[in-house]
């Protein structure tokens, strides 16, 4: 299964210069944890960060900073993991793993984002996976116990 089947199609984004009290409004208003940093280039929206309700709080809020005076750009995630979206998803999962992120951009072979995948859409995935292996062992077992009548 290719990750661009299971990404959130649907991105907010905000471009780096984007308050951080701006970023947690949009977040509030989406009910969403994160903000993709972009910038636009030929009509493409190019990731370049991500901005997290958790970089909000111990980042920002935390330390008595302003969110009105610092924009995402100022504290957005330097080095962006992403995806390809025809990568396994088993392999966007390792990347995940190794970078230590919870959450992960998906770009087309441009480099423009065309979703995100987040470690909640794979546990459902897996979720569901799991489900249908029980599904398989039980109608393995009907099967057998007929055949032995």
């Amino acid at each position: 299964m290719q990750v661009g089947d299971i990404c959130t199609r649907e991105v907010v984004c905000a471009s780096s210069e984007t308050t951080v009290a701006a970023a947690a409004r949009t977040m509030r208003q989406y009910h969403i944890g994160d903000v993709i940093v972009t910038r636009l280039e030929n009509g493409r929206r190019i990731p370049l960060g991500i901005v997290t309700d958790r970089d909000i709080v111990i980042g920002v809020v935390a330390t008595d900073l302003a969110p009105n005076a610092l924009t995402v750009g100022d504290i957005m995630s330097a080095e962006l993991a992403t995806a390809h979206e025809h990568e396994d998803v088993f392999e966007a999962v390792r990347r995940m793993r190794d970078k230590g992120v919870r959450r992960m951009p998906i770009v087309d072979a441009e480099g423009n984002l065309v979703g995100i995948v987040s470690i909640d859409d794979l546990i459902g995935i897996l979720a569901e996976e799991l489900n249908e292996l029980a599904h398989l062992i039980s109608r393995e077992q009907m099967h057998e116990r007929e055949a032995r009548r």
